[in-house]
């Protein structure tokens, strides 16, 4: 692993920022880390076990910004909308109680800026084509931003558990 500057000043904003994102309902996983400049900016890639669909798995990818790339920008405390998903099954599907109408529920998210930005992962069922669809996207007070990424799962022809029977 190679050295790259890290902002230290911001400790309390990084502690603020990982309180924030902790408050998430499903946990990342840090799987890989891709250094892309001599800036210290970097690809990170995350794993996320659905807390409702057991056996599938969604891996993340996003830009965060090296202090270089910051202090050259002069915008501290934010990373960049852009996201990347992509989800599969990795073992029997169990599905819990999860929303199935068609705005889905938030499976996941994560500070991107110390305050007013998040990255969002959201599923939605889509019962005619018996798929589950992971939209990843940025969330903001103001100026949402038209930057996102879709995955799917489909169930047809899988063995598939439904806590609650499934949907008709």
């Amino acid at each position: 692993m190679s050295f790259r500057p890290k902002i230290v000043a911001l400790s309390c904003g990084a502690a603020l920022a990982a309180a924030i994102a902790s408050t998430g309902p499903a946990a990342a996983e840090q799987v890989g880390e891709v250094g892309v400049d001599w800036f210290g900016n970097d690809i990170i890639i995350e794993a996320i076990n659905d807390p409702e669909v057991a056996g599938v798995t969604c891996h993340i990818s996003y830009f965060e910004r090296g202090l270089i790339d910051r202090l050259q920008q002069g915008n501290w405390f934010e990373d960049p909308s852009n996201s990347s998903i992509a989800c599969r099954q990795t073992g029997p599907i169990n599905i819990g109680d999860i929303a199935l109408d068609e705005d889905g529920e938030e499976v996941f998210r994560e500070g991107r800026s110390i305050i007013w930005k998040q990255l969002v992962v959201k599923r939605i069922y889509d019962a005619a084509n018996e798929t589950l669809i992971y939209l990843s996207h940025s969330r903001q007070v103001q100026e949402g931003s038209a930057k996102m990424s879709l995955s799917t799962v489909p169930l047809y022809g899988q063995e598939v558990t439904w806590a609650n029977g499934a949907p008709e």
